[in-house]
């Protein structure tokens, strides 16, 4: 699915679009034209996770009450893959009802649970 992206991923300005691929339950990808790849995953599969979505963001998303939305967390990988970084800071909200998305940069201030990078292994099972 191609997503509009509303409001630039941080260091990407010219990145407009964005598809998304869903691999399984936890992990997806998304990939721009420009030839970026992210690896994505589910960060509420991980670890007690909510935040408030700004006023700003909701009006750029055109969200709705009936939206249909999904929030992935950007996978920073490293080999072994246990070893990838997550970043609970910067969450990418897809509105699948209008096919835009945006990255939100939530403040450590306000969301200090979020404040460092995780590795995946500190959620194996």
């Amino acid at each position: 699915m191609i997503f509009d992206l509303v409001s630039p991923i941080l260091g990407f300005d010219e990145v407009s679009s964005l598809e998304f691929n869903k691999i399984d339950d936890c992990f997806a990808n998304i990939d721009s034209k420009e030839g970026y790849t992210w690896t994505l995953v589910n960060p509420f599969l991980l670890k007690s996770y909510s935040f408030e979505i700004p006023y700003y963001a909701k009006i750029l998303l055109d969200l709705k009450d009936d939206s249909q939305i999904e929030v992935y967390c950007m996978v920073v990988l490293q080999n072994p893959l246990e070893d990838s970084k997550v970043q609970f800071l910067a969450p990418i909200i897809f509105n699948h009802t209008n096919k835009k998305a945006i990255q939100l940069v939530l403040s450590p201030l306000l969301y200090p649970q979020f404040a460092k990078l995780e590795s995946l292994k500190s959620f194996a099972k």
